[in-house]
């Protein structure tokens, strides 16, 4: 899964699609042209930054990002494209402009998301996220990270099963980096297996995170390896369980090719 940021302010990429405080649509078509050509199976759109600390904007803001560049690129490309996103208004609306995958940071609690995506009949990745992004790194606390988070998205699985989403269209995220330490990150880092026994596929977010910018005492654009190598481990201990895994990354060709090694080195 690639992440095509068009926001002006995501903490990696923000901005690098715009050009004069407007998205540069020739930019964007480039973009996504060499993230399939680099094998990326899934391209992540999402209109709002959910860094810490970002400054929330209207549906409209986000509509207007979101939905003129998915129709572009739906007609264009022939892949899978997921939308990030919390509101409803832009759920029905990117069902409607071609999306295949609704990936949301608040599991669907804002008001008429799981209305929304059940309408759609899209598929959901629920993601775990301690309090929002203006004030989730505010000293998150869990009694155990792994157990909290892994029942936070079983009480939504449930919800969204209750009110008609199928089981086997539900995806589940931990939500590395939201709402928690370096120490919460590397604990639910262990616990993917726990996860991953979910019967669900698991999407991984990982890639240049603060978790790795801290381990490595690295800014954001020099998090290559450790990303990859992140990617690498969390993909092989999901397998190690007979899990199913999505990695959401930015560097598409480089993590492609760590994982084609191991691949040919398991045979």
């Amino acid at each position: 899964m690639a992440v095509l940021n068009i926001t002006p302010d995501s903490f990696s990429d923000g901005g690098q699609l715009f050009s004069q405080k407007e998205i540069d649509i020739d930019k964007v078509l480039r973009t996504v042209e060499a993230m399939i050509d680099e094998s990326a199976d899934i391209i992540d759109l999402g209109g709002e930054s959910t860094r810490p600390g970002a400054t929330p904007i209207t549906v409209q803001q986000e509509l207007d990002r979101v939905i003129p560049v998915l129709e572009l690129l739906s007609k264009r490309f022939d892949t899978i494209f997921s939308v990030d996103t919390s509101s409803p208004e832009v759920m029905l609306e990117a069902d409607k402009a071609g999306a295949h995958l609704i990936n949301d940071v608040r599991a669907l609690r804002r008001e008429g998301a799981l209305d929304a995506a059940l309408e759609t009949g899209l598929p959901v990745c629920l993601m775990h996220m301690q309090n929002g992004p203006k004030s989730m790194q505010h000293n998150p606390q869990y009694q155990n990270v792994v157990s909290d988070v892994i029942n936070f998205l079983d009480r939504r699985k449930l919800q969204c099963i209750a009110a008609g989403i199928p089981s086997d269209q539900i995806l589940l995220d931990p939500g590395f980096g939201f709402g928690k330490t370096l120490d919460h990150n590397l604990a639910l880092f262990s616990g993917l297996t726990q996860l991953a026994e979910q019967n669900h596929p698991i999407v991984v977010g990982l890639s240049r995170k603060s978790m790795i910018g801290q381990i490595l005492d690295a800014e954001v654009n020099d998090r290559l390896i450790g990303s990859v190598t992140m990617a690498l481990l969390s993909t092989q201990k999901i397998f190690s369980v007979g899990g199913s895994v999505i990695l959401r990354v930015h560097d598409v060709k480089e993590t492609k090719q760590a994982l084609d090694v191991w691949h040919a080195t398991e045979k």
